[in-house]
C-alpha cells in the first residue's frame, strides 16, 4: 500500500489550500485515514482524522480545516481555510489497513505573513 500526498505549497496568511492523499496498491479501504503535521523543531501532531464512525480535529485547526474522503477513490482530503503562519509544516497522511499504519511522503505547506 502506498499513500501519495499532494497539494502543498506557498500561500499567504488567510488563504486556503486543499491537500489530497491517494491510496494505491489495495482494493480495501484504509480506515481510519488521518493527516498529521510536523513543524520545524516540533513533534508530529494530529491535524484531523476520519473514519466510518467519527471525525476528529486537533484543537488548533478546529473551525478552519475540514477532512473528507472519497471511498471509491480511496482518497482523503484536507481543506485548509483561514491559514495562519503557525500552520507552516510538512503534512503527512496516514491510513490503517489490516494490522499496519501506512504513511505518505509528506507535502510542505508554507504560510507567509
Amino acid at each position: 500500500v502506498q499513500l501519495q500526498a499532494s497539494g502543498g505549497g506557498l500561500v499567504q496568511a488567510g488563504g486556503s489550500l486543499r491537500l489530497s492523499c491517494a491510496a494505491s496498491g489495495s482494493s480495501f479501504k484504509l480506515d481510519p485515514m488521518a493527516w498529521y503535521r510536523q513543524a520545524p523543531g516540533k513533534e508530529r501532531e494530529l491535524v484531523a482524522l476520519i473514519s466510518d464512525t467519527q471525525i476528529e480535529y486537533g484543537d488548533s485547526v478546529k473551525g478552519r480545516f475540514t477532512i473528507s474522503r472519497d471511498n471509491d477513490k480511496n482518497t482523503a482530503y484536507l481543506q485548509m481555510d483561514s491559514l495562519e503562519t503557525e500552520d507552516t509544516a510538512v503534512y503527512y497522511c496516514n491510513g490503517w489497513l489490516g494490522t499496519h499504519y501506512y504513511w505518505g511522503q509528506g507535502t510542505l505547506v508554507t504560510v507567509s505573513s
